[in-house]
C-alpha cells in the first residue's frame, strides 16, 4: 500500500501548521520548506479548507493555520479526505472484470488488513504527530 503525493502533502502542511501555533503559514513558505510544488499544494490546502481542519485568512496579512486544535484532527480523517480510493487491487473497484473472484479469498484478506491498518491511524491525532516546536528552534521568531 502506498499513499498518494496529495495525503503526504495535507500532513506535512498539518504539521507545520501545528508546529506554528496560532501563526498564520503561507503556502510559499510552506512549498519552499518542503520544496513541493506551489500549485499541488494549494489544491491540498483547498480540500483541508474546505472540510474545516485548515482555515485561510485572505489578503497581504493572510495565510494558513488550523481550524480546529490538533488533538482533534484525526489522521485517518485525514486520509479518508485525501485519498482517492483504497482500491489496493482491482477486484476492490465497481467495475472489477476479475474472473476468479467467486473463488479467491484475496479480496477479503486484503479488506480486513486495510481495515486494521485505518484502525491503527484512526487511534493517532496531529497532536501525535508533533514534536516540541522548541526543539527544532520554531518558538523562537527567525533571525
Amino acid at each position: 500500500m502506498r499513499l498518494t503525493q496529495f495525503s503526504d502533502y495535507a500532513m506535512r502542511l498539518l504539521i507545520y501548521a501545528a508546529v506554528h501555533g496560532d501563526r498564520l503559514v503561507t503556502i510559499e513558505e510552506v512549498a519552499g520548506v518542503y520544496a513541493i510544488s506551489r500549485g499541488h499544494l494549494m489544491k491540498v490546502a483547498n480540500t483541508l479548507t474546505r472540510n474545516d481542519i485548515l482555515r485561510s485568512v485572505r489578503g497581504r496579512s493572510g495565510g494558513l493555520a488550523l481550524a480546529r486544535p490538533p488533538v482533534s484532527i484525526g489522521l485517518g480523517e485525514v486520509l479518508r479526505l485525501t485519498e482517492p480510493d483504497f482500491a489496493l487491487v482491482e477486484c476492490f473497484g465497481e467495475d472489477s472484470t476479475c474472473r476468479i473472484m467467486p473463488s479467491c479469498r484475496l479480496r477479503g484478506i486484503l479488506s480486513g488488513a486495510l481495515g486494521a491498518f485505518m484502525a491503527e491511524i484512526d487511534r493517532y491525532t496531529l497532536k501525535d504527530l508533533v514534536l516540541d516546536p522548541a526543539a527544532f528552534g520554531l518558538d523562537r521568531p527567525a533571525a
